[in-house]
């Protein structure tokens, strides 16, 4: 592999994926050669997921799509033991708030605890995003609130299918 070839992992459990999700790929995108999108199989801190990871990935497939040098592929491992074995120096993350960062700190110290050479990089929101959460979408969904102009159109059908009431 090249060595000046760049690698970025953009882990997450993406149920669903975001227009927020997808600001953060995009713009990695633009920094790396190549953006690796980690689909955590089965997240320990976010229990059960509404989505398999088969559907997860395809929505995030399909979303980025026109995006050059992005992979989707699941894990199950640490993130820094994927980021290995996909060549990953980097693991790039969103945050939104305050809240994302306390948790996102001691992610990332652990990280570095189990692989110094993998570093992270913290993008932030972009301000039309910032207050978007896949729990937030999850719960509009459920009460019949407008999603379409904040996940994905695919997304959203499905969110309307499994949680409309």
């Amino acid at each position: 592999m090249n060595p000046d070839h760049r690698i970025a992992l953009c882990p997450g459990s993406y149920d669903p994926v975001t227009n927020g999700h997808l600001d953060v790929i995009s713009r990695a995108a633009e920094l790396f050669d190549e953006v690796i999108v980690a689909v955590v199989n089965l997240p320990l801190r976010k229990g059960t997921t509404l989505f398999s990871a088969e559907e997860r990935i395809s929505f995030i497939e399909e979303a980025t799509s026109h995006l050059d040098g992005v992979r989707v592929l699941p894990f199950s491992v640490l993130v820094v033991d994927f980021a290995r074995e996909c060549g990953a120096k980097v693991i790039v993350k969103g945050l939104r708030a305050i809240s994302d960062f306390e948790y996102e700190f001691e992610m990332h110290q652990l990280n570095r605890l189990q692989a110094a050479d993998i570093d992270t990089l913290y993008l932030m929101a972009s301000p039309q995003y910032s207050f978007i959460s896949s729990s937030g979408i999850k719960e509009l969904a459920t009460f019949g609130g407008r999603i379409d102009e904040l996940v994905p159109e695919r997304v959203a059908e499905r969110l309307k299918e499994e949680l409309g009431r």
